[in-house]
């Protein structure tokens, strides 16, 4: 006579697999999903309207940066210089090695 295992030790099996897998899908839940936090404070920022002057006066200031000169260290010479004047210094930079 072989051994069958019952049937209420197989629905058992089943109901233990199922609630491993349910207490997986809960884990994951609260780990991986993201979640509504509200609005993002760290740096002060409350809404759309700050963020648009901030933007604006930030791209003003890359604005000067890229076309004015400047002394980032005037002791060891180090000059700021306006992005075209660099592309073409360095332009002639490497056309004069050739």
């Amino acid at each position: 006579m072989t051994d069958q295992p019952s049937r209420s030790a197989s629905f058992a099996t089943i109901l233990i697999v199922l609630a491993g897998f349910a207490l997986f899908l809960l884990v994951a839940w609260f780990a991986y999903l993201p979640r509504s936090t509200g609005p993002f404070t760290g740096d002060g920022i409350r809404t759309a309207e700050q963020r648009k002057i901030n933007l604006a006066e930030l791209r003003k200031k890359q604005t000067a940066q890229a076309t004015h000169y400047a002394w980032v260290d005037q002791k060891t010479g180090v000059v700021q210089l306006p992005l075209e004047v660099a592309m073409e210094l360095t332009v002639q930079k490497y056309a004069a090695k050739k």
